[in-house]
């Protein structure tokens, strides 16, 4: 499994999760193969700077339109306003989506926002290949 994002889909990322500091923000990458067509930026239910949720309606929309797109829900991103650039236990706990890759996005010791891509299933965590391609 891999994951691949254009610099434009990692720079919408970016861009929503700094917006949505100091809480967790979220999103769903959709797409085929492993590659990103397009990023849906979610909003963060929860509110919250250490959890997110979506919006069952919101997420349903959206993997209606993946679907009808002939793509698949390629991967699901949040951030960790306060790092680790790694899932967290409830990250793992909460993985419903087992393949889908998970995009964990925290900011460096510079406040750079750097992103990790993983492979979450039966309750394990494993990096896998994120690709920036034009």
């Amino acid at each position: 499994m891999r994951l691949i994002l254009s610099p434009t889909h990692l720079a919408q990322i970016y861009a929503h999760v700094e917006a949505g500091k100091p809480n967790e923000a979220c999103g769903l990458l959709g797409g085929r193969g492993g590659k990103v067509e397009k990023v849906y930026l979610m909003e963060n239910a929860a509110r919250s700077p250490v959890r997110y949720s979506m919006e069952p309606e919101a997420l349903i929309r959206v993997i209606e339109e993946t679907e009808e797109r002939g793509w698949d829900l390629v991967g699901i991103f949040h951030s960790h306003p306060a790092g680790p650039l790694s899932p967290s236990a409830t990250d793992i706990a909460e993985a419903y989506y087992p393949d889908s890759a998970y995009v964990i996005c925290a900011p460096d010791a510079d406040g750079r926002w750097q992103a990790k891509a993983f492979e979450i299933k039966e309750g394990r965590a494993r990096e896998i290949p994120l690709l920036i391609e034009t």
